[in-house]
């Protein structure tokens, strides 16, 4: 059954809300079991302090779409040239004092996704897609997908994701996603799928 929801733009009052909805969404996959392998709690605190940085991030480089209530977030960059976004100031040190004993997997993430990521084009870069687990399976991912492709397919702009997991993968596929080039794996990690949508203008609208 999907929900209906109400979808909003986040603003700097939401980075404590959308980071915690990231890190429990993001918290039982395998990739995030990988960057921090210990135990639930002590996980949750290190993803939600290092999706502080990158949903902040976003904010100044991207936008947030938020469901009213809190209950999901996709968190978008824009890259409008040949040149990624500036890190976040000073990432290395923050990203040290988030991660902890761990950061050396976080700067292998971010080193994997860059070596994969298109750059020869413009587009929006889906950095995460996050549904609350209570209310996973309802169509809400759907609906912040829907929320911002009407945008792309409107103004003729694609979009970039990794997707992390089959089920998020399957998802994807089924809102025009496609394959851009082979799946890429962490050091004795998990697959990772890179995706890629064209716009569709005759869904525009």
């Amino acid at each position: 059954m999907t929900l209906s929801v109400e979808i909003r733009p986040g603003g700097p009052g939401d980075l404590e809300i959308a980071s915690r909805l990231v890190a429990e969404a993001f918290e039982p996959l395998a990739v995030s079991r990988w960057l921090v392998p210990a135990g639930r709690d002590e996980r949750l605190r290190v993803l939600r302090a290092n999706f502080r940085i990158h949903v902040e991030h976003a904010l100044a480089h991207g936008h947030l779409d938020l469901i009213d209530g809190g209950a999901g977030v996709a968190v978008w960059f824009h890259l409008d040239g040949p040149e990624p976004p500036p890190p976040p100031a000073d990432y290395d040190a923050r990203l040290a004092r988030a991660c902890g004993p761990w950061v050396d997997r976080f700067r292998a993430l971010d080193a994997t996704f860059e070596a994969h990521h298109p750059h020869e084009v413009a587009h929006r870069h889906l950095a995460f897609l996050a549904i609350h687990p209570s209310v996973q399976g309802r169509g809400l991912g759907g609906s912040l997908l829907r929320q911002h492709h009407q945008v792309l397919d409107a103004t003729g702009v694609g979009a970039y994701l990794e997707a992390s997991s089959e089920r998020s993968r399957s998802l994807y596929e089924r809102h025009g996603y496609r394959a851009h080039g082979a799946p890429f794996t962490l050091p004795d990690g998990p697959p990772l799928w890179p995706l890629w949508r064209d716009p569709c203008p005759s869904d525009a609208g």
